[in-house]
């Protein structure tokens, strides 16, 4: 990763941080969103773990800008001693234009990778088979997020460098308005997994929707830290 987008990356989670009507709240979620520990914290900011732990339940007073910015970088320099692969997903997201609540991942394959495998790594029940048994790529969407606030032409620009990739969308209850989203976005992704509900919870008119455009269709209640941890091995 770049300087100037680690330094871009570093600015918004200080930002979002040091705005929070709950600093602690968010301190916590972006440290466990890194994978790092209290402890691991602590001792890449040379302090006691309680220090973090006082910051993160508002028990101490809320951290100033100083303190938000060199935890901030205490966590990116964890991450880079790890190999960077949050930084990268991260920077990912930002290079194509996104905000990091609307997307929480965009990633290319090497190679391509099988239906089957995607959906092992989601934990997913699959509702559709579509034409296409294989993607180049992934990208995990808040769908919330993403139909209130995109455009349909920053829509498009979920897909990537490839169009034939699978779109998990989050925060889904029937599945509805992504789908039908999905309509006016030509052409369509290869696969779409729906998180975070059952097959019997599902829109009636889902799977009909998927074999009319062509794509296969999943759900999955899998922990999503957990598929997005699984999906960076693809």
């Amino acid at each position: 990763m770049n300087d100037s987008a680690r330094e871009e990356l570093a600015r918004r989670i200080a930002g979002e941080i040091t705005l929070s009507d709950d600093p602690g709240a968010t301190l916590r979620k972006w440290r466990t969103d890194f994978d790092v520990s209290q402890t691991e914290l602590a001792e890449q900011l040379g302090v006691s773990s309680s220090v973090v732990s006082d910051y993160e339940s508002g028990r101490r007073e809320s951290p100033g800008i100083g303190v938000v910015q060199r935890t901030v970088a205490a966590l990116l320099d964890i991450d880079e001693a790890r190999g960077g692969d949050r930084l990268r997903q991260y920077a990912r997201v930002l290079s194509a234009g996104f905000e990091s609540d609307i997307v929480h991942d965009l990633r290319e394959y090497p190679t391509p990778v099988s239906l089957e495998e995607f959906y092992d790594a989601m934990d997913a029940t699959e509702i559709h088979r579509g034409d296409r048994d294989r993607i180049y790529g992934h990208t995990v969407i808040n769908s919330i997020q993403a139909i209130t606030r995109l455009s349909s032409e920053e829509f498009y620009r979920l897909y990537g460098q490839s169009t034939n990739r699978a779109l998990v969308f989050t925060d889904v209850t029937r599945g509805e308005s992504p789908l039908v989203a999905l309509r006016v976005v030509t052409p369509t992704p290869n696969a779409v997994v729906l998180h975070g509900i059952e097959e019997e919870d599902l829109w009636d008119h889902a799977a009909e929707l998927a074999r009319v455009d062509g794509f296969s269709l999943a759900t999955s209640t899998r922990d999503i830290n957990g598929c997005l941890d699984t999906l960076r091995d693809l």
